[in-house]
């Protein structure tokens, strides 16, 4: 499941459990190019619930249309990933480090209101 909710003209929530397959993915980003398309100076809360690698062909999909993705994160100033597992914690700040201009900080599942504290905050 990849659920994308558009809480406020700044702000995306997104949702991830199990496991991405190609047409997941292909849904997944048009929906955040589509939640994005207004957003300016926004924040990410990203609650990752039950991880599973995605699919070789979903990676693939990813990775073909990375560089677009890449030019969309520029809407963004912040994200907050909230996920139980220490090493998707740190593969996401490092993450933040990748992506120019988006700072990334991680916490875990039940740190929501410190999260949303950060994300309005900095």
């Amino acid at each position: 499941m990849f659920k994308i909710t558009k809480t406020s003209d700044t702000r995306l929530d997104i949702e991830m459990s199990g496991r991405l397959d190609a047409d997941g993915m292909s849904h997944a980003l048009d929906e955040f190019v589509s939640k994005s398309k207004n957003i300016k100076d926004g924040v990410i809360l990203y609650e990752v619930i039950d991880f599973h690698l995605p699919t070789l062909h979903a990676i693939a999909i990813e990775f073909a249309r990375l560089p677009s993705m890449f030019g969309l994160m520029n809407k963004f100033k912040r994200a907050a990933v909230m996920t139980d597992k220490t090493w998707l914690r740190k593969v996401s700040e490092l993450e933040g480090v990748i992506i120019p201009g988006l700072e990334i900080k991680a916490f875990t599942r039940d740190q929501k209101t410190e999260a949303e504290a950060w994300l309005l905050h900095g």
